[in-house]
């Protein structure tokens, strides 16, 4: 897959997320900041059932694409999802687990493909 591609596997997840009532959505550019990735997808969601509902709906969403994760850890607990897609990880928190990590702060060197901080 192409670096396009990655942008474009990321702005898909983030449309899926929104859909689902996700808020502060980011996407963040890490390449060269990081190995394991050139984009993160993060939002957050209000409930553990809400978070999980957002997973469903980008994996669906990416599946009709045909592009299926290499992996996904957290579906079950709906407190942190993350969904390794190889150079696109998606996490989708609670948002208090968003607020404890600060996984934006971590990453805040990051370039912002998108940025939506409102609550939808």
């Amino acid at each position: 897959m192409s670096e396009i591609q990655y942008k474009e596997l990321a702005l898909l997840a983030a449309d899926a997320a929104k859909d689902k009532k996700a808020f502060d959505i980011k996407i963040l550019n890490v390449e060269g900041l990081t190995i394991i990735a050139d984009y993160f997808v993060i939002c957050s969601g209000n409930t553990d059932k809400q978070v999980q509902a957002i997973a469903n709906a980008i994996e669906e969403k990416l599946k009709k694409k045909e592009i299926f994760p290499e992996q996904i850890a957290g579906k079950n607990n709906g407190r942190w999802i993350v969904m390794d897609y190889a150079d696109v990880i998606i996490h989708v928190f609670h948002k208090r687990e968003r607020q404890y990590y600060e996984l934006d702060r971590l990453w805040a060197d990051a370039s912002k493909i998108l940025n939506s901080e409102e609550n939808s």
